[in-house]
């Protein structure tokens, strides 16, 4: 399979590129900066773009099999809202003027519904440094659920996927669709290594066309 991996040097995009390349997809990593990327790969080219034009987003994209977007336009942006939604609108135009049909979005645990009406980005103890990205991934997958041409997954990870989950790949995972998945203890976890394994799961038998999903231990 022939993978466009976008932010493919970030936090979750290098566990998705990591995961793919080890299970002999060919990639495309399309990233601003070429030197974040240390990896050497038979199977790998790495492609400059910027994603926010949405020319250079789509022949970058163009001649592949499907799409993963683990776009993110930066914690520590002042503007991380706007610039999110403009990102992210643009790639999913480029895709489809690039005649791709398949996306794959990695988005936020913030349009999670931990009660039947209250989505976890509305609740008092959500993390203010996290809330207006996740206010913008929440309010581009109402967005991205409009979209008829498209087959579109939507991924959000646990509740509690960070640096401190990270280094641990169990390769099994449970799933949900619109609420959080809870452990015994009443935890909401995943590491970003399985994430990727869940990311490229979809992307080899999708389950999730046209829905968003979650997953956790």
């Amino acid at each position: 399979m022939k993978i466009a991996l976008i932010g493919a040097s970030g936090f979750v995009g290098s566990a998705v590129l990591a995961e793919a390349l080890n299970r002999g997809h060919y990639v495309i990593a399309i990233v601003r900066n070429p030197d974040n990327i240390k990896i050497k790969n038979s199977n790998l080219k790495i492609v400059k773009a910027d994603v926010l034009k949405e020319e250079e987003a789509e022949g970058a994209i163009k001649g592949n099999d499907i799409v993963v977007s683990t776009y993110n336009s930066g914690w520590a942006n002042p503007d991380i809202y706007n610039e999110f939604i403009k990102g992210s609108l643009s790639i999913q135009a480029a895709v489809k003027k690039s005649a791709v049909k398949r996306l794959i979005v990695i988005g936020g645990a913030g349009s999670l519904y931990v009660e039947p009406d209250i989505q976890a980005v509305d609740t008092p103890q959500f993390p203010s440094d996290f809330k207006e990205g996740a206010k913008a991934a929440r309010d581009y997958l109402n967005v991205l659920r409009k979209e008829k041409d498209l087959q579109w997954t939507f991924l959000s990870p646990a509740l509690e996927m960070h640096p401190g989950t990270s280094g641990l790949r169990k390769g099994t995972y449970r799933s949900g669709l619109e609420n959080p998945v809870f452990d015994e203890n009443g935890r909401s976890v995943v590491s970003v290594e399985d994430i990727a394994v869940a990311t490229v799961d979809e992307a080899e038998n999708p389950k999730h066309i046209r829905e968003r999903f979650t997953i956790a231990y």
